[in-house]
């Protein structure tokens, strides 16, 4: 684990918006440039980025959920082809928890909690606390903030990048840090990240201008938010660490205004994303669901109405009421054929209805529109495995976990199909390496080896899985000098 010294959290939400036709030029951005050069380069801030989202995969609830992360994803990408600075890839992920908020940290990584879908009510506001965490990446404020440590503290590098990366999934451990430096370099600390989160307010904003969403949801989803929690006993961890003071609302809401006003409709995907984690993710039992939906569609634009008519289905779908979902999910499939969110629960339907064939007949015609598709691949995979086509499967496994090799689910799917197969040496490679992608590298080096051992002497097979476990012993010695 990171060591645990003074820390500093670099997250927070945000909201911002935005129209194609503003350009980055067209507002006064300050140029504070993007320095922190001397503390960490680019190459060991993605080194820090995959060793924490490793820790995260073994510590954290990550919702791994192909529709869900399509959707995300999608969103993340169009931000990040509108901002400016890019200089790592980005990656996206959910994390299954109700309390309000998002952090960004090293390498590029972005984590949104669920409860962000149960506050944000449009995708407007949900894109503005996305650009707000992609600006805490471009603009380095994480190297940026280890800087400021590092001239009061004699403290190794590793030490606080540790330190900040905990205080960004612990809030709690990190304030508990904080109070134990002193009252200069605290007081010194939180002015920085205040500056820190104006500046990503204000970078957040310009994402969004270029990238076509609504510029008066930032100041929106910041009052409310403010409106809500004024009060509270306790707040969500997002605002114990980054507090919504007034003057940083009226910043927003100024800067906002200085943008035309898009008036873009309501995002029916959004909307469907939302009633996915109602349905799925909120934490709540049917009825509870249910009442949501009802409750929330009264007040709802009319073409909205798919999006409950959708989460509805959900409920009674994994409540086993097939008929009630069947009756919904048909008609909208329908309707909108190439629609994931409905593609992905009629698969799911139609393998608890025991319609194999009609399933595959439905995903093969949607691979055909999207050919190599994350969802639609892995409803696939699935649908053969139940259909016994377990050879079928790993074929289609195989490929997609050589070009998706951080998705869980595919060498989920590759052990099971494998264990069915008898292949106990492919089944143990594919459990490996989800014991890698959680930072278990012993185990996973261990698995690896019993499959070698399993392996014909002198195989390609066995070859492979040797240099497999080089590999995995070069990446683990690595994550452990990071320490």
């Amino acid at each position: 684990m990171f060591k645990r010294t003074r820390s500093m959290v670099c997250l927070c939400v945000a909201t911002a918006l935005a129209t194609p036709t503003v350009t980055a030029s067209s507002i006064d951005l300050p140029d504070i440039g993007t320095t922190a050069s001397g503390t960490l380069s680019i190459a060991q801030e993605l080194q820090y980025g995959d060793a924490y989202m490793r820790m995260l995969r073994s510590s954290q609830p990550i919702v791994n959920d192909p529709v869900l992360n399509e959707y995300i994803s999608t969103l993340g990408h169009k931000l990040v082809a509108n901002a400016d600075d890019v200089k790592t890839p980005f990656t996206f992920f959910m994390i299954r928890d109700r309390n309000i908020n998002a952090f960004a940290f090293f390498g590029g990584y972005v984590a949104l909690h669920s409860g962000l879908f149960l506050h944000a009510q449009s995708e407007s506001e949900l894109a503005s606390v996305v650009a707000h965490e992609i600006a805490h990446v471009t603009q380095r404020h994480l190297a940026r903030s280890m800087e400021e440590q590092a001239k009061r503290t004699p403290a190794t590098i590793a030490a606080l990048a540790g330190s900040l990366l905990l205080a960004i999934a612990a809030p709690q451990a990190g304030i508990a840090a904080i109070t134990a430096t002193t009252a200069g370099s605290m007081q010194g600390t939180i002015n920085y990240t205040r500056s820190n989160e104006k500046e990503a307010d204000r970078f957040g904003i310009s994402t969004l201008a270029k990238a076509g969403f609504e510029p008066q949801a930032m100041p929106r989803f910041f009052g409310r938010l403010a409106d809500d929690f004024r009060y509270a006993s306790k707040p969500p961890p997002m605002l114990l660490t980054h507090p919504l003071p007034e003057d940083r609302i009226t910043d927003s809401r100024a800067r906002a205004q200085r943008y035309p006003d898009p008036r873009i409709s309501s995002s029916l995907e959004y909307h469907l994303a939302r009633a996915r984690v109602i349905a799925r993710y909120a934490g709540i039992d049917a009825k509870s669901s249910l009442d949501w939906f009802d409750r929330t569609e009264k007040k709802a634009q009319a073409d909205l109405q798919p999006a409950f008519q959708y989460g509805r289905a959900l409920v009674y779908l994994d409540n086993k009421e097939l008929d009630k979902a069947a009756a919904i999910l048909q008609p909208m499939a329908k309707k909108d054929p190439n629609n994931h969110f409905y593609l992905d629960a009629l698969s799911d339907l139609y393998l608890a209805q025991d319609q194999m064939a009609k399933a595959e007949t439905m995903l093969v015609n949607a691979l055909k529109a999207s050919p190599q598709n994350p969802v639609m691949t892995i409803n696939y995979a699935n649908v053969l495995i139940k259909q016994e086509r377990n050879q079928d499967a790993v074929r289609v496994l195989q490929r997609y976990t050589h070009d998706n090799p951080n998705d869980l689910n595919g060498w989920h799917l590759l052990s099971e199909a494998n264990i069915h197969l008898g292949n106990s040496g492919e089944d143990l490679a594919a459990r490996a390496e989800i014991l890698a992608l959680k930072a278990n590298w012993n185990k996973a080096i261990q698995y690896y080896t019993q499959a070698s051992q399993l392996a014909e002497l002198g195989s390609l097979q066995q070859a492979r899985y040797d240099a497999r476990i080089d590999q995995l012993m070069v990446q683990r010695d690595r994550f452990l000098a990071l320490q």
